[in-house]
């Protein structure tokens, strides 16, 4: 009974009286008679106004046209224009006096740009309502088999789309600007451990070749299954968050002045072994043995000492598994926004999706990924650390360091990356060659281990800002944890 008179009652409601969406006539009217009187007006608004913009249709086409002419350099005046415009609908005016018209009530020049971000300022707040309108009537006619999860991703990839192509703060900067950033960067290092322009990996070597991660770059880590890969990203990703400190600023928000906070999309392992595998990185007890329970007391000490200390640092896992590239930038963006983002790692790249464009083949598909890679770290100005796999090609060599040409699938990696990095451990392929015991094979075979055992090299293949070349690493594969090699003029004298 109460549901009824409940629904009677929102019957008995009188329907919202129909409001019409934002926008400004006058503003429009104004600006296209001030491009009509001085072309030199559309300059000042062609940055960021769009016909589209415009909420009249007529406005919509008068300035498409106008833009043409100006950009074709020629002029746009109400004669002009008038041979492109045709018959239209202008309540009893004609085409030849609505343009006299405008131009009679231009406005000047120096009001053109205000006027212009008036118009665009509207435009995207109508944009704004539709996303709300499509949000609300998509929640009420889903179908059963879609998730609102994928609603939100949907809604605020627009959202997104709308804030970036929204921006009118494009464009050329004054030189002294770009300097005084420069300027700020350098200070910045100056206060940072290392004194690095980029994110201290806490490898040291690496970091000197490198100046660190540095911020919109798309770093791409490479090599072989059995190399490390993952290991060497969760090392460096979590030494960056270890030594995270931010910095209150004046406008509330806080600022990274160290270390810094890190996103992991892990693809290919749940959060619980990727966490494992931390945990044996930073305690030195194996991961099998933390699996099996198999720890002594002094074991259980320190995994419980590190397990405290990873529940403090702002390290973020991500493992869905199999997801496109539009989610994953969806997912990164509000992680930027809702606890702030300064490395994102991806283990790893040939498990992300494309759109899936009919026709597309898986070429295409890992071109549209690292291209979005490289967009969302312009876009979000950090680094983003991309793990990737090697063709089988590496094997048929005598010399299986990896080069560029090994890159899986796509040339487009070493396109769109600014740092290609391989990782490469030569006892990983003279272990499985381990001769019969007490053969003089062996003897020499033990040889060549010793001088590799516990070595890892990373070769930097690209860097669009520095130098290329190998750097050597120390590697214990049992707790898989990637450090710095001892200098030789630091090690105790031999005998």
């Amino acid at each position: 009974m109460a549901a009824a008179t409940a629904l009677v009652t929102r019957l008995d409601v009188a329907p919202r009286e129909f409001r019409t969406p934002p926008n400004n006539i006058d503003a429009e009217q104004a600006l296209l008679g001030a491009i009509l009187v001085n072309n030199d007006a559309f300059y000042r608004v062609s940055d960021f106004l769009r016909p589209e913009h415009f909420f009249e249709e007529v406005h919509r086409r008068i300035f498409e046209v106008a833009s043409s002419l100006i950009k074709a350099g020629k002029v746009a005046t109400p004669i002009t224009l008038r041979t492109y415009l045709g018959e239209l609908d202008l309540g009893g005016m004609t085409v030849a006096q609505y343009l006299a018209r405008l131009a009679a009530e231009a406005t000047t020049i120096i009001n053109a740009e205000d006027y212009g971000r008036t118009i665009s300022d509207l435009a995207t707040r109508r944009n704004l309502i539709t996303i709300g309108e499509d949000v609300v009537n998509v929640a009420y006619d889903a179908p059963v088999e879609t998730s609102p999860r994928d609603q939100i991703e949907a809604a605020e990839r627009r959202l997104y789309e709308l804030a970036e192509t929204g921006r009118y703060d494009g464009g050329f900067q004054r030189f002294s600007d770009a300097l005084t950033h420069a300027i700020d960067m350098a200070a910045a290092a100056f206060k940072r451990d290392g004194k690095l322009s980029g994110l201290a990996t806490g490898l040291h070597d690496l970091d000197r070749m490198m100046g660190g991660l540095q911020a919109s770059d798309l770093v791409i880590l490479a090599g072989r299954p059995g190399m490390g890969k993952t290991a060497l990203a969760t090392n460096m990703a979590f030494n960056i968050a270890k030594a995270y400190r931010g910095e209150k600023q004046p406008d509330g928000s806080t600022k990274s002045v160290n270390g810094g906070i890190v996103g992991f999309f892990s693809l290919e392992m749940s959060s619980e072994q990727l966490a494992t595998r931390i945990i044996a990185e930073q305690s030195g007890v194996p991961s099998y043995r933390i699996r099996r329970g198999d720890i002594r007391e002094d074991d259980f000490y320190k995994i419980t000492d590190v397990a405290r200390e990873m529940q403090t640092i702002p390290f973020y896992i991500d493992q869905t598994g199999g997801i496109s590239i539009a989610q994953l930038t969806a997912r990164a963006r509000r992680l930027k926004r809702q606890r702030g983002l300064d490395l994102l790692v991806v283990d790893y790249l040939q498990l992300l999706s494309g759109s899936a464009r009919k026709g597309d083949n898986r070429v295409q598909e890992l071109t549209e990924i690292t291209t979005g890679l490289k967009a969302l770290a312009k876009e979000l100005n950090v680094p983003v650390l991309a793990l990737s796999q090697l063709s089988r090609q590496v094997e048929s060599r005598d010399d299986k360091r990896p080069q560029l040409s090994d890159l899986r699938e796509s040339g487009s990696i070493e396109q769109d990356a600014d740092v290609v990095m391989f990782v490469f451990r030569e006892e990983y392929y003279i272990k499985n060659k381990e001769p019969r015991v007490g053969t003089e094979e062996h003897i020499k075979w033990q040889t060549e281990m010793d001088l590799v055992h516990g070595k890892a090299e990373v070769i930097i293949g690209k860097q669009r800002h520095g130098p290329t070349g190998t750097v050597g690493l120390a590697f214990q594969a049992d707790v898989t944890r990637f450090g710095n090699l001892a200098e030789e003029d630091k090690l105790p004298d031999r005998y």
